[in-house]
Formats: structure tokens, sequence, C-alpha cells
């Protein structure tokens, strides 16, 4: 039966593991923040989350048409949205400036993807002696960090490179990182599931967690203890929460430990075999955007970033009979052949947004959902891959972020709207003003 009230910021522990909880009414009452900056009882804390495509898209594909309401038919791209139409708009009209070369000359993969967040021109150098921006998740990791038990997380399908260089002078590091804790310093992304629930939900020294993965047993055996006296407290709403919650967390460890075995059977003598990286690309999407749910879920952080394929990612995706490099591709020079392969792959990376969106969407939380409590961005720092164009990008915005957007539209900037100013509206409705992020110039108008 239902007792005293529960911290936030309870924890279920055990050797190796720490689990932190979803909202449960035992929480009581919870502060956050609405449409018009105005503080409200009871509501969930608002989360951001940063989805990045590479090369561009088929722009004839992704177009909607005039401004206002989505059009019931959505365009190719969009269709696989249909099912959260009501929960996202489409922002045309924005451009990432320090995108553009300004007399630096080729390396627009580079700096499409290092400018996307900072606003800042990278320093063109394939040395050492990088320099872009702090950007936008960083920037409200930095604020609102201490409040979650990580302060941000950095994801993706392709590993950051630290070293080397890769587009036209530029280091490999500018097209490959979209997270920057500072000027000099990016966030890389994990890329192993296994290793990103290790972070979730892993305690302890790395002799306990190898311990429990050679017992072979779940994380929720090592806080079961805590987790019956915890749930003597709890009322039957709260209890199916929590069942609700740990079925979750043990169906993910299964399918990484699947993910673990897959083709180990085709390696090469002496090749180590992979530790949670599914050979399927399609599964490791979906992987990782299990995981963005739970890590929002559970409030372990409101900042994500989550990194489809590098810029200038060369992947090809004969699983849906385009067997072509994507960036090479891109370069279509009109071909129809070619554009059309291309917007197969951005069908298929649309496919995998409406999957993480249906996810957050169907977890109950409060009065609403997880989608109705987050800021979703889906784009990319190039517009047309053939182009290299970094103006008019393609740009979804998804999500309630608590009440504060109103969803369901096609909303056209005046040209050249920075889009750093699209993070400075999100950071504010984190609660997080009065920030100069790169070349920002203001809030945008007509999100709410």
């Amino acid at each position: 039966m239902k007792t005293d009230l529960i911290p936030r910021r309870t924890v279920l522990k055990g050797l190796g593991a720490v689990m932190a909880l979803p909202w449960l009414e035992a929480m009581g009452v919870q502060t956050g923040w609405a449409a018009g900056n105005t503080p409200v009882k009871n509501a969930a804390p608002n989360r951001m989350a940063f989805l990045y495509v590479p090369n561009g898209v088929n722009m004839d594909g992704w177009r909607v048409g005039a401004e206002g309401a989505l059009p019931t038919k959505l365009p190719p791209i969009l269709a696989p949205l249909a099912g959260v139409r009501n929960h996202f708009s489409i922002l045309t009209g924005l451009a990432a400036d320090k995108a553009r070369s300004h007399g630096d000359g080729g390396g627009d993969h580079a700096r499409a993807m290092s400018a996307f967040l900072t606003g800042a021109q990278p320093r063109k150098t394939d040395g050492a002696n990088i320099r872009a921006g702090v950007s936008a998740d960083q920037l409200a990791a930095s604020r609102i960090g201490d409040r979650t038990r990580l302060a941000s997380l950095e994801i993706g399908t392709e590993a950051s490179k630290l070293a080397g260089g890769c587009d036209s002078g530029y280091s490999c590091i500018y097209q490959s990182n979209i997270s920057w804790r500072s000027a000099t310093q990016p966030m890389p992304k994990e890329v192993n599931p296994k290793l990103i629930f290790e972070r979730l939900f892993g305690s302890g020294s790395d002799a306990e967690r190898k311990q429990r993965d050679a017992s072979r047993k779940s994380v929720l055996d090592m806080v079961r203890e805590d987790f019956r006296e915890l749930n003597g407290r709890l009322g039957a709403d709260d209890q199916r929460k929590l069942d609700e919650y740990f079925t979750a967390v043990r169906e993910m460890e299964l399918r990484i430990q699947k993910s673990g075995t897959e083709g180990q059977t085709k390696l090469p003598v002496g090749a180590l075999p992979p530790k949670g990286i599914p050979e399927s690309y399609a599964e490791h999407l979906r992987l990782l955007a299990d995981l963005t749910v739970l890590a929002f879920q559970t409030d372990t952080t409101r900042v994500a970033t989550f990194v489809l394929a590098n810029e200038g990612s060369n992947r090809s995706y004969p699983f849906i009979g385009v067997r072509d490099g994507h960036h090479s591709i891109s370069h279509h020079g009109h071909d129809p052949v070619k554009l059309a392969k291309i917007q197969d792959i951005n069908v298929f990376h649309s496919t995998h947004l409406a999957y993480l969106l249906e996810r957050l969407k169907s977890v109950k939380e409060g009065d609403g959902n997880l989608l109705d409590h987050s800021m979703i961005v889906y784009g990319s720092g190039n517009g047309d891959g053939d182009r290299h164009n970094h103006d008019d990008l393609p740009i979804l915005l998804a999500g309630g972020g608590c009440g504060t957007l109103k969803q369901g539209r096609h909303i056209v900037y005046q040209k050249e709207t920075p889009i750093n100013n699209l993070w400075v509206s999100m950071l504010n409705r984190m609660d997080i003003r009065d920030v100069q992020l790169g070349d920002s110039t203001g809030e945008l108008k007509k999100l709410s």
C-alpha cells in the first residue's frame, strides 16, 4: 500500500548495477515549465534530442507545399510519419551559414556536421589544431546536467574519428562529431548498444560488471532486493508501470545479447567478436532509439544526440535495394535513377524516426506521454547533397515541449534564418535563457 513519498531521484542498486526509475505517482508533485514560461505543478521535465542524417535529402520528396497545416497526404520521405502527423512540424528557410566555405574552399561535409549545433565556423585543419564551437546540446548539459545522473548522451551508428584528414583538408573530427563541449573538445559518440546500456544502468567496478556478464545475470537480478522493498510501498498503478519498465529493460538486454552473437561465425580467425553491435543496421538504429527512450523515461538524462550516420557517409543500403554508396549517389547530377535511390535511403531513415516518435508516444507520463514532454529535431546540415547547399535545410521538429510547441504544421521562415535560432528557442523551453549560441540572432517565432 502507498505510504511515504518517494524522492524523484530514487534508484535501485545492486552489484555492478544501478537503475533509475520512471516517474511514479508515489513521487508526488513535480514542477515543470509550460507555455508562457510559467511553472506548472505535476509537469514532467522537458527533454531535447537532436537526430542527424548525412548528405542532405532528395528535397523533391521532402517538401510539403504551402505554409499552414501539414497536407493530408505527406510527401514520400515523410509518409512513414503519418501516424504521428499531429506531433511534428516541418520548418523551412533555416540555414547553417557557418557550414559554408567563407573562403576556405571545399569541405562541406566536415562543416555541415560541425556547424550544425554550434553555429561556428570550424577551423580548416587536418591536424591537432581543431576549433569549432560549443554545441546546443552541451550548452544545455552544462546548465541542467546536474539534475540527472548523466548530463547528456551521445550515440550513433558510426564511430567518431579523432584523428586524420577526411574532407578537403578538414580533420575527420569535424564530420564525425556533432556534439562539442568546448571549441576544441568534441564529445565522441558511443555506437555499441551494450556499452550505452552499461552507461545507463551499470555501476561499480569493471570487475563487478564482468562478474555479472560472466554469470549471465540480468541487471534486474542485481537490483531485485531493492525492487521488492520499493514495490511494497507502491500503489497498483505504479506497480504496473514499474513492471512495464522492467519488462522493457529485460527485452533490451536480450536484444543486445542476441545482437552480440550475430555474425560471429563469419569472422576471420583471430578477429574479435562483436560486443553488442548488431550486424543489421536497422536493428542497430532500433536499439539506439529504444535506449534513448529508456534514458528519457528514467530521467537519466534530458539531453541526447543521435547520429544515424556520419556526414559524408558512403554506407550502402542493399537491404532496401540500394547497393551504391550514399555519398556517391548524393552527387546525383539530377539523374532520376540516383535521385530515386537517395529518396529510398531518406525513407528508410524517416521510418526509424517514426519508430522513435511512436515509442516516445507509447510511454505514459503524468497526464501525457514522453513525446508530449520532449523536443526532437531531425535533419541535416546539407540541403541537397549534389549542391552542398546549407540553406533551406530539411528540418523536422517533433514533440510537445511540455505544452510549449504547436505541431502538425509547415512553418516557413525568411531565407537565411539561422538554424541556431531554433536551438535558442529550444534551450529557452528548457528554462535555459539569456544564451548566445554561435550565429543565433534570437528566438524563432511561430513555434507555439
